[in-house]
């Protein structure tokens, strides 16, 4: 080929290509409005009917029953719908693990008991089926953390959505993930569980259990000061020796960095939450099975909570069946501040039946839909930018035919950071796939 045509050739198709990836820039930064829906803000504003909310360039721009649409914005008639703030999962290993049988597909533990220096941001699975399917279900946005050891790594907060994790990425360090000391039985090294030890009646037995105990949670308060130590030798000679792991740890004892602090018995939040007041931690307790028996703790010391699943049988055989259902409603009545969670990949976008079974149990409608967005963004410390409706905040939003926390539901739009996302996921291919057999 002539080698001035093919250079010709070439730019045409450059040319032709910026303009497609303008076009498309621009259609997903056009301003659209969301107009005369019901919109659940979530915020002081409370519910508005006949509402509309206006997007430009990722973020809410305005919310309101009399709004000004910006010229040339996309409109879309909200007409009998819903408006929802994105939901938001506190706590999953979303994207780490693909098939939990399959070990290969699952990426959440390094060796090591003490890893602060591991972050889940460099093993995200971008590609995972598990981000669609739940996106499209309203989780607009999920924490994904490490597991194993004492100190886990550092979780990432992320939108599910985007070519690679450092566009998805709200938080790359979102906490550090601590498995407390369990005295308990089951309550081995990072286990983040509890419950009554075997032969705990049996003098010697919890003795031993108390001094293996004692001895983890000196080593844990021995980390942090070594932390401290490092950090001013740091101050006083820059040009020092970095030590990558005490580094990660320098956040933490700053209270710079939130951590995730894994506790479930009632006995281990007492102590989890002691020892972090001693240790001056930013934190939350995770797990938190038994929060109901430690509530004055944790309401006292201002204590948040991102719970399990609480589609889960009860712990004891002496527990009420409904044990599990009503922790929820009982967080509230004590004025503790709780997320609920989905914590599995593959049952993450069952977030939504995770707080409509908690208002079955007794929660407050709009505290439940405050539970799986506004309050696990307040407690994620990203409140400013997630969680409610309104103006200055990125554009997560998801719009329905009725109420989001029913099954029968169905979700008509998605929105993250203002960008309309597809529907489509492996479950609904292989729906029109398998709908479709001869």
């Amino acid at each position: 080929m002539n080698r001035r045509l093919h250079s010709t050739m070439t730019m045409a198709a450059g040319a032709v290509l910026l303009i497609a990836a303008l076009s498309l820039s621009g259609a997903e930064n056009r301003a659209f409005v969301i107009r005369d829906a019901k919109v659940y803000t979530l915020s002081s504003a409370g519910t508005l009917e006949r509402a509309s909310v206006v997007v430009a360039d990722g973020k809410i721009v305005d919310v309101g029953t009399n709004v000004r649409v910006p010229a040339g914005a996309q409109v879309i008639q909200g007409k009998g719908l819903e408006v929802y703030p994105g939901m938001v999962n506190a706590w999953s290993t979303i994207g780490l693990t693909e098939i939990p049988s399959v070990e290969v597909t699952v990426d959440t533990t390094e060796q090591g008991d003490y890893k602060p220096h591991i972050e889940a941001f460099r093993a995200i699975h971008v590609e995972s089926e598990h981000i669609p399917v739940a996106r499209v279900n309203g989780i607009t946005a999920s924490i994904s953390a490490p597991a194993g050891g004492v100190i886990s790594g550092q979780a990432v907060l992320m939108h599910l959505a985007g070519w690679t994790i450092d566009e998805m990425a709200i938080l790359r360090s979102a906490g550090t993930v601590i498995n407390f000391p369990s005295l308990g039985a089951g309550g081995g090294r990072g286990a983040g569980g509890g419950g009554a030890p075997a032969g705990q009646a049996r003098g010697q037995a919890f003795a031993e259990q108390r001094r293996e105990y004692e001895r983890r949670v000196k080593e844990l308060a021995e980390w942090f000061e070594r932390a401290r130590h490092y950090d001013r030798a740091l101050q006083a000679n820059p040009a020092m020796k970095r030590d990558r792991v005490l580094e990660a740890l320098v956040p933490v004892v700053k209270g710079e960095r939130m951590v995730l602090l894994r506790a479930e018995s009632a006995r281990d939040i007492r102590n989890a939450v002691e020892f972090a007041k001693k240790e001056k931690l930013k934190f939350v307790i995770v797990g938190g099975r038994d929060a109901v028996q430690a509530a004055d703790v944790l309401k006292k010391e201002n204590v948040g909570v991102i719970l399990g699943s609480i589609y889960t049988l009860p712990t004891r055989e002496d527990d009420p069946y409904d044990a599990r259902y009503t922790v929820p409603a009982q967080l509230a009545k004590a004025g503790v501040k709780f997320a609920l969670t989905s914590p599995s990949p593959s049952d993450t976008r069952n977030l939504p039946y995770e707080a409509g079974m908690a208002v079955a149990w007794g929660l407050p409608r709009e505290e439940a839909l405050k539970a799986v967005t506004l309050y696990p963004a307040e407690l994620l410390g990203v409140a400013d930018r997630l969680g409610s409706i309104e103006k200055g905040k990125i554009a997560d939003l998801v719009v329905t035919d009725g109420d989001l926390l029913e099954l029968k539901t169905q979700v008509k739009n998605v929105f993250i950071a203002g960008r309309n996302i597809s529907l489509d996921s492996k479950h609904t291919r292989l729906y029109q796939e398998y709908i479709a057999r001869p």
